[in-house]
């Protein structure tokens, strides 16, 4: 049940509205400030749409649409123009909104950021997108963790980007740190269509949380994204899907973040966060809460090797036409240092 879509809100609902946004072409800074206001446009629509909406998502790229364009010029900060609109737009229109940013990186390379601001216009999350899309992003690889964050109505929610949700280990992550609802943002094409809907389900089925998940919309003239808004319960069970294509079509649902505990606390079989860690059970008391995992082992110390990561063959985003970096993660630029 989602309450027709967030129509017929229940007292422990919480509505999600997901804007599949027309995806836009931006190269100047007149260009940014349009779409800026569009967004803010966006928001009043979100509002109008449902009165009951608690938080309005928008896609990864929104801002900047999908040129990958690194130009400082049109890169945002906190304190920009375009994150007060995106404040001021939430606290008029008295709800809570997901932003996508491309942050000015002074040190390196633009950061893709991803922002929840409350229904009084106070900056709550600030995500930086750890695993982008390589080769074909050129972002720097975030540095701030998952931030998890009291949300509307008390929920615990999470915030990863569009890339990031093709690693099981970011899901895990959010619903550790006691995310119930997890948003997932992004600027996927139709080729990633088919993951893009299993991991969604997958991601939240293995942790007994929420998703909401949403894309850009339409074509720019080069590229075609797809929409493809997905709210899916903790059970893997989708909630509300846009499957129309249809660009600025929001797509809602109400989800429960009331059950999503109780399944937490309750669940026997296929409490697998609670397992992972709680091996056999059954057999032995408490579990065993050893790592048998020598990935994570490896991982944590430094000596993470794949068996065949000799042979492969894109290591650099060169085939992208990105040149191959020298700088080292954590490292300036030199004129940065200076």
């Amino acid at each position: 049940m989602n309450g027709l879509g967030g129509l017929n809100k229940s007292p422990n609902g919480v509505v999600i509205g997901l804007v599949q946004l027309q995806l836009p072409t931006v190269v100047t800074k007149g260009d940014l400030a349009a779409q800026t206001e569009r967004i803010v446009a966006l928001v009043g629509k979100a509002r109008r749409n449902m009165a009951t909406m608690d938080l309005v998502v928008f896609p990864e790229y929104a801002l900047h649409g999908l040129s990958m364009d690194t130009n400082p010029a049109i890169m945002c900060r906190l304190d920009g123009p375009e994150v007060a609109a995106f404040k001021a737009a939430c606290r008029d229109n008295r709800i809570w909104g997901c932003f996508s940013i491309m942050e000015l990186n002074p040190g390196g390379n633009p950061y893709n950021s991803g922002i929840i601001i409350d229904d009084t216009g106070d900056l709550r999350l600030y995500y930086r997108k750890l695993h982008p899309w390589v080769p074909v992003e050129p972002w720097e690889p975030g540095d701030l963790g998952i931030p998890v964050i009291d949300g509307p109505k008390g929920c615990r929610l999470g915030l990863i980007i569009c890339h990031d949700g093709m690693f099981p280990e970011m899901a895990r992550e959010c619903a550790y740190k006691g995310a119930e609802i997890m948003i997932r943002t992004a600027g996927y094409t139709a080729p990633i269509r088919d993951a893009w809907r299993f991991t969604n389900q997958a991601n939240s089925f293995h942790n007994l949380m929420v998703t909401a998940n949403v894309c850009m919309c339409g074509s720019d003239g080069t590229f075609d994204s797809m929409g493809e808004g997905m709210i899916v319960d903790f059970d893997g069970t989708i909630l509300a899907h846009g499957t129309s294509g249809r660009a600025d079509e929001i797509i809602t649902a109400e989800v429960r973040p009331d059950l999503v505990r109780e399944a937490r606390a309750g669940w026997g079989v296929e409490n697998n966060i609670y397992q992972l860690a709680h091996r056999g059970y059954t057999a032995v008391a408490g579990g065993a809460g050893d790592c048998p995992y020598t990935f994570m082992q490896d991982l944590v110390a430094g000596r993470y090797h794949l068996p065949w990561e000799e042979t492969v063959a894109v290591t650099d985003g060169t085939s992208c036409g990105f040149p191959a970096s020298t700088r080292r993660y954590g490292e300036k630029y030199p004129e940065a240092a200076e």
